[in-house]
């Protein structure tokens, strides 16, 4: 099964996704904005794109990566991951649901609530996290579908287990203690940060 978690930044993507792979056996999670970071260091200034999703390579490798990890290994592959494009969407997430189980979760909260999160990240207002939001939840009204979940209110555990029910995963119990839990989540957060 691959478990996408989409939804704008700051909703909690990449934690919900190492919450789930922690408990959950024979998982593995894939960021396909590794690939984005790649093209960016690759190409000169004058093919440079503002967005890398809007490089087609990008959407080709990862959509090519996803399919040769889900013949080639056990188990779940969790794809923390915004797209807000319609057509990208179709050509990734779209075309992997024809050819396997796709369970696709939109991560939902309040413009504050992802503003107040990014801030944690010393992403302010004009960052370019911060300006995107209304593009995202505009598409994720109108646009993209999926299973949403709305986070303003939840903690990640919480998200973790409306995805693990929705998708029929069982988890494991998480049994570290709270001292763990913050360290374990501020080491995602800050290896996440480009």
């Amino acid at each position: 099964m691959i478990i996408w978690i989409n939804g704008a930044f700051g909703s909690g993507k990449t934690q919900t996704a190492y919450e789930l792979h922690r408990r959950m056996k024979h998982s593995y999670v894939y960021d396909p904005e590794n690939v984005g970071c790649f093209i960016r260091k690759n190409v000169p200034q004058s093919a440079f794109k503002p967005d890398f999703q809007d490089y087609t390579m990008w959407r080709k490798f990862n959509f090519d990566m996803l399919c040769y990890i889900s013949e080639c290994c056990r188990g779940n592959i969790i794809v923390p991951m915004t797209i807000v494009n319609k057509r990208y969407y179709d050509e990734i997430i779209g075309a992997l649901s024809k050819k396997y189980d796709v369970k696709h979760f939109i991560l939902y909260a309040e413009k504050n609530t992802l503003l107040k999160r990014l801030a944690s990240r010393f992403e302010g207002r004009k960052s370019w996290a911060a300006r995107q939001i209304d593009r995202c939840v505009k598409a994720f009204d109108e646009d993209i579908e999926g299973y949403k979940i709305i986070t303003d209110n939840m903690g990640i555990n919480e998200v973790a287990e409306a995805i693990a029910k929705t998708a029929g995963i069982t988890l494991t119990e998480d049994k570290r203690s709270f001292l763990r839990k913050f360290w374990d989540r501020l080491i995602i957060k800050y290896k996440h940060i480009r």
